[in-house]
């Protein structure tokens, strides 16, 4: 699916868009999802391990555009760079930015920058500038109309602003409808969720 509001691709972090809801607010078990296969991964043992860790992945996947590689291979080639990390548990960690800048600069020839820290008028600059953001935030980002929960912790992307330069128009990995998929909103508003961080990427679409 692609964006009304812009040209980028809207995919999810799960291969069925539909069946996001169900696992992330359901807990629907990823591996019975019937796309899974889809994704590159090898089983789906290891899809459902790995998919609710791969918005960033999903974030890159959409700012590449059209022909960008699945979700896996982009997720091995990452892993290669140190931008996931298992511990001796098997706990998965990441995404890790500086390491997940370089993966993206040398093998998919993408000026990444990491903003440690990053106001929303340094946003709009990088997006007037033709850039996108990757964007950490709270992923109760799909309900502003509810008290945010926190700040951080899951990763959206933003592409450009909205027509009245009020707010932002982002793509959600984990979005449960069309709507909290390719979103909106006032800048107000998406501040209560967001970090404060994330990585500029540029506009390829």
């Amino acid at each position: 699916m692609t964006c009304s509001a812009c040209r980028f691709p809207v995919h999810t972090q799960f291969a069925s868009s539909g069946l996001v809801g169900p696992i992330v607010e359901d807990g629907v078990d990823p591996a019975t999802d019937p796309a899974w296969a889809e994704s590159g991964a090898e089983s789906p043992a290891e899809y459902a391990r790995w998919a609710g860790h791969l918005c960033g992945m999903t974030c890159l996947r959409m700012a590449l555009g059209a022909g960008a590689p699945s979700l896996f291979a982009l997720r091995d080639g990452a892993l290669g760079y140190g931008a996931y990390t298992e511990d001796g548990q098997g706990e998965i960690r990441g995404l890790i930015y500086a390491p997940f800048a370089a993966y993206a600069r040398e093998v998919h020839g993408m000026d990444a920058t990491v903003h440690r820290r990053l106001s929303l008028e340094e946003i709009l600059g990088l997006l007037d500038g033709g850039r996108t953001v990757m964007a950490s935030v709270h992923y109760g980002i799909r309900y502003p109309g509810r008290p945010a929960p926190g700040r951080g912790g899951h990763l959206v992307l933003l592409t450009s602003r909205t027509a009245d330069g009020a707010g932002v128009h982002f793509h959600n990995p984990s979005g449960t409808t069309a709507r909290t998929r390719a979103a909106e909103l006032v800048l107000s508003d998406f501040e209560r969720f967001f970090a404060g961080r994330g990585v500029s990427l540029p506009a390829i679409g």
